[in-house]
């Protein structure tokens, strides 16, 4: 299970969800600027939506590498709107994408039901004890540096063990600091941070990074070393590599994926579930 709050569980024992990324900033890597007018963004949002997410994620400061921090009041002011206005329509969970706790705070007043940091909590002093306080789902990310630096020269002894202790400690530290473990989930951040071969290795070793049983959330939608491994720069060309590591990833027991493009990502789920499973799961319908 995980949560959206305490009474509202997202069932992940067999089947699992798509998180629908919705980027309005003007500089994402893959669709900066297309999104960042309300009118646009909710377009989007009810796109994915009707495609079978079960989260949309909305965030307002891009995290590719060499990407500068956004001020505060100007993250809000691109955030608040359409999560304030996708609430109103709308009764599936809504995530937002932010390192900041007064971000984090105005998502969460405006609707949203999840904390997604790609700090892994550690880029704010105060987002801990806010997300405690409001009992809020928390998506925990590992990151090298920060994303003016991470890709500089990545390293690290051993890339499995040393982000799964990474997210053990950081289990430890924050039901510690009062949240719910339930309430967790965590993504060993593919490309921030990490070479290649970290990649490769991260998504060799899925099914040994969890901590104590919460679920992983993997997010490779498009990222550049696909573009690497492949030798194409188009990025119409990194849709079926996403689709085939999604497949993957589930096969390895990851239930959580945040993609730009959902149906594929969900056939793909749904698709590896029966081999898995069986036919248990209803067909994926829109």
């Amino acid at each position: 299970m995980w949560w959206k709050t305490a009474r509202d569980r997202l069932n992940l024992s067999q089947r699992g969800a798509i998180m629908g990324i919705l980027n309005v900033t003007p500089d994402s890597f893959s669709d900066g600027g297309r999104h960042a007018a309300l009118d646009s963004a909710l377009a989007q949002a009810r796109r994915m939506i009707a495609e079978g997410a079960a989260i949309i994620d909305v965030g307002g400061e891009s995290t590719r590498p060499g990407a500068l921090a956004v001020p505060v009041g100007e993250e809000i002011d691109r955030v608040r709107p359409v999560i304030a206005a996708l609430r109103a329509e709308w009764g599936g969970w809504i995530s937002v994408d932010t390192m900041k706790a007064e971000v984090a705070a105005a998502a969460l007043a405006a609707g949203a039901d999840v904390v997604n940091d790609v700090s892994g909590l550690l880029a704010d002093s105060a987002m801990a004890g806010l997300c405690a306080s409001r009992g809020c789902g928390v998506v925990v990310m590992h990151m090298q540096g920060d994303p003016r630096t991470m890709q500089l020269a990545p390293r690290y002894d051993d890339v499995v063990a040393d982000i799964r202790a990474f997210f053990a400690e950081r289990l430890a530290n924050l039901v510690a600091a009062g949240i719910e473990p339930e309430a967790l989930c965590f993504d060993p951040g593919i490309g921030f941070g990490k070479t290649l071969e970290h990649n490769l290795a991260l998504l060799r070793g899925l099914a040994d990074l969890a901590p104590d049983g919460r679920p992983l959330l993997l997010g490779v939608s498009r990222k550049s070393f696909i573009a690497r491994m492949l030798g194409s720069d188009a990025m119409e060309d990194r849709l079926w590599p996403t689709v085939a590591l999604t497949a993957r990833a589930r096969e390895a027991g990851v239930m959580l994926h945040r993609v730009h493009d959902v149906r594929p990502n969900l056939e793909a789920l749904r698709m590896t579930e029966a081999i898995l499973h069986g036919i248990e799961s209803p067909p994926v319908t829109t």
